[in-house]
């Protein structure tokens, strides 16, 4: 039997050639951060992760060197209790997965359930274009083979996201799916504006159902239950409520559950709760008739640990669309994953394929990740 050797963990900075504008940012980034964690056997083999900074780490290694890198179910429960002291290091889990099915010689998405190899995409853009640019950017999606696309609001006046909105409905058309995220559900360190209350989260909701939008993506603060409830219960069958990006712990989701507060539950397995967790979450949401459909905006290797898991766990079923960040010409798939050897793209139909290489199958470009090794994992 082969046991954890040893972790590492380096930090990475990409130059952004043009920065990029994010819509959640009001200071443009002109690098984009990685941090990469990799799991090394007694027997040579390596697993991969990346996602979270992995902040507090390191008074925690000797809780993983010289265990069964196997003992999947010990060691997400280990790093759920450093998240109660320290940082969320769930790419740590995501290495693990990968190495564990390097280790079995299987693909992940065939540990966690093997619903499905594949899933469709939906293009998320992430910035605020002028109405001319981002129709010209909805046109590009659609003709990439996209079948959705997700739109940013939190322009200076509401009057703007809305106009926006109809005019991507106007240049796309009735058939097109359409999804908005309100981006009030956390705040950048810096940013202490106030979210939405309950009543102006319904006015925008009347106007996302007046352009056939699919989900609206959280319009509340992340903690506001009984609003999340109550706009669910106001917008129905006529507009899905979606969220839960960044919520960390279990049982937060269960009360979510409970009250009916969302209808499409989005955590990101390197972020929140990790792989074997939010499996099973996934496949108790849509035991409820919810979809799951995680957040991925990180780089190509979170990207692809979420399709790992929602794919094996509960496939196109349980997630209709799975989040491809994508908003060139300052977002792009080769921006996005400077890690990897090849980025990860979709096919002509908008979906994205797994194959049966033994864990998340995926190849690192070293070079790249020596020319942007740095001693921290920030925008700047």
């Amino acid at each position: 039997m082969s046991v954890i050797e040893r972790i590492e963990i380096t930090h990475h900075q990409q130059p952004l050639e043009p920065p990029f504008p994010a819509a959640w940012d009001s200071q443009p980034r002109r690098l984009f951060p990685a941090t990469l964690v990799r799991v090394l056997d007694s027997e040579g083999r390596e697993g991969i992760g990346s996602g979270d900074a992995m902040y507090g780490f390191e008074d925690f290694r000797s809780l993983f060197v010289g265990h069964d890198p196997l003992a999947l179910e010990r060691h997400s429960g280990v790093i759920d209790n450093i998240g109660f002291h320290a940082g969320r290091c769930w790419p740590l889990e995501v290495a693990l997965w990968d190495l564990a099915g390097k280790i079995r010689g299987e693909p992940v998405w065939r540990m966690l359930g093997g619903t499905s190899n594949r899933l469709r995409a939906y293009a998320s853009s992430g910035t605020h274009r002028p109405i001319e640019q981002l129709v010209a950017l909805a046109e590009q999606v659609r003709d990439a083979g996209f079948p959705a696309m997700k739109l940013r609001f939190g322009r200076p006046r509401l009057d703007d996201d809305l106009a926006a909105l109809a005019a991507v409905r106007q240049a796309l058309g009735e058939a097109f799916t359409l999804m908005v995220d309100c981006n009030q559900g956390w705040r950048m360190p810096w940013d202490i504006q106030a979210p939405w209350d309950l009543a102006k989260a319904t006015e925008v909701a009347e106007e996302l159902i007046r352009h056939d939008v699919l989900w609206m993506e959280e319009p509340l603060y992340r903690g506001d239950y009984p609003g999340m409830a109550a706009l669910n219960a106001h917008t129905g069958n006529r507009l899905k409520i979606a969220g839960g990006e960044m919520t960390r712990e279990p049982y937060e989701f269960q009360e979510m559950l409970r009250r009916d507060c969302l209808d499409v539950y989005q955590p990101d397995a390197v972020c929140s709760i990790g792989m074997l967790g939010l499996s099973r979450l996934a496949q108790e949401v849509t035991a409820h008739g919810k979809w799951f459909t995680p957040h991925t905006w990180g780089n190509g290797i979170g990207l692809m640990a979420n399709l790992h898991l929602t794919a094996g766990s509960v496939g196109p079923e349980g997630c209709p669309y799975l989040e491809f960040p994508f908003d060139p010409p300052e977002w792009t798939p080769e921006a996005r994953d400077y890690p990897l050897a090849t980025p990860l793209t979709t096919d002509d139909a908008g979906w994205l394929t797994l194959s049966e290489a033994p864990g998340l199958g995926i190849t690192l470009d070293e070079q790249r990740l020596r020319n942007t090794r740095a001693d921290k994992a920030t925008y700047s």
